[in-house]
């Protein structure tokens, strides 16, 4: 749905001197820069928004509504800071267009919609990305992140982002009337147990050191007191690091929904449904050699007091797929940090958290931190880049 957006950013491409391809892969930018012989380097920004109403008090904050996929009206904000990842995308460009002296080989830059929807990536790469236009020898990415200063970037090698997979259980039973719990079969009660016997997943089926979340964000059974329902619905979310463990945890749901309900005597033919439902997101692998390299890169701009080790998040990001096609492209994300300094030391001081991702009070601190972005990129790009 990016119309707008995705526009402004290819008429930016193209006044930077970029070769522009529209409407690629959906709403997709794609905007080539050839500059002799050398390596491709692809960088990557994210474009859409969020339906959230912004509650910033700033003075540019969204009053934008639109319709989304389902028809219905809605507020539209930038709540996890697209529009900051854009400023510096656009930045990066015109600044290495004005580089070429410095630079030797060939530039892709990708304007990616529908990231928050993890279905992005996979629709530009499926429209031919990586045949239509020159393959990438590396590919790099950033997001901000409230909780590092602004001025400074993070860097984690290996696995950085998770997994994310949806599941809906279907919790089946025979309803009756609430005075009578002894000729019915109790969903209610079972999902209960269920709930319960789902925590033991993580911390005693996964090993201490793998990482996995299990979550049940959603469950819905029932109409009134008095009566014992058909069916309760649950739905979860589901984080993790290797397929080998994101393998475990539906299988592990799937077991212990069927043994509770055995326990609880569900007949056959009302065994709990579980469903992976929805676009799933796959873990980011930084590349670890990319990763020192990008690292050295720009620290040597920005200074070691400027360069943090981030820790592997829960959280997921759709950039993972450009490191995922049968070419195994080297990937590297990385974090810029949003936050006023001592914004961020008071915080931790007190307690009191900062507005988060997707939080309709998030506001990275505007110019530092889009300098500091563009900046990180574009030491990046020369050291990818540089001329023999």
């Amino acid at each position: 749905m990016e119309e707008k957006t995705s526009a402004k950013v290819a008429a930016e491409l193209r006044s930077a001197g970029f070769e522009v391809t529209e409407k690629f892969g959906g709403t997709g930018v794609v905007g080539v820069l050839r500059n002799g012989p050398g390596p491709t380097l692809l960088i990557r920004t994210d474009m859409d928004a969020l339906p959230v109403k912004e509650d910033t008090g700033l003075p540019y904050a969204s009053t934008v509504r639109s319709l989304n996929l389902s028809g219905t009206e809605v507020p539209v904000m930038h709540a996890c800071g697209h529009d900051l990842h854009m400023t510096v995308f656009v930045g990066t460009a015109r600044v290495l267009a004005g580089m070429r002296d410095k630079w030797s080989g060939t530039l892709v830059l990708v304007g990616q919609p529908a990231e928050e929807m993890v279905v992005g990536a996979r629709n530009l790469l499926t429209a031919g990305l990586y045949r239509q236009f020159p393959r990438p020898d590396f590919a790099i990415g950033l997001h901000d992140e409230p909780q590092i200063a602004t001025g400074s970037v993070g860097f984690a090698e290996g696995f950085f982002t998770s997994n994310a997979d949806a599941v809906n259980i279907t919790v089946r039973g025979i309803g009756g009337h609430g005075s009578r719990p002894e000729i019915t079969k109790d969903p209610i009660v079972l999902a209960s147990q269920i709930v319960l016997a789902l925590q033991t997943i993580v911390s005693r089926e996964i090993h201490p050191g793998d990482r996995a979340v299990v979550t049940v964000g959603s469950i819905h059974g029932g109409t009134r007191g008095n009566i014992i329902p058909d069916e309760v619905k649950l739905e979860l979310t589901l984080r993790s690091y290797s397929q080998d463990v994101r393998e475990h945890l539906v299988a592990s749901i799937r077991r212990i929904c069927r043994g509770e309900a055995i326990a609880a005597g569900i007949p056959e033919d009302l065994m709990p449904t579980v469903e992976v439902v929805g676009s799933s997101a796959d873990s980011i692998y930084n590349d670890p050699a990319l990763t020192r390299r990008v690292r050295a890169a720009v620290t040597g701009w920005l200074g070691s007091d400027h360069v943090v080790s981030a820790d592997p998040i829960m959280a997921s990001e759709d950039f993972s797929q450009y490191g995922r096609t049968v070419e195994r492209v080297p990937v590297c994300f990385f974090m810029l940090g949003a936050t006023a300094p001592d914004k961020l030391a008071e915080s931790r001081r007190t307690g009191v958290p900062l507005p988060s991702l997707h939080s309709s009070k998030f506001a990275p601190v505007p110019e530092p931190t889009i300098k500091t972005g563009i900046a990180a990129m574009t030491a990046a790009a020369l050291d990818l880049l540089a001329k023999n």
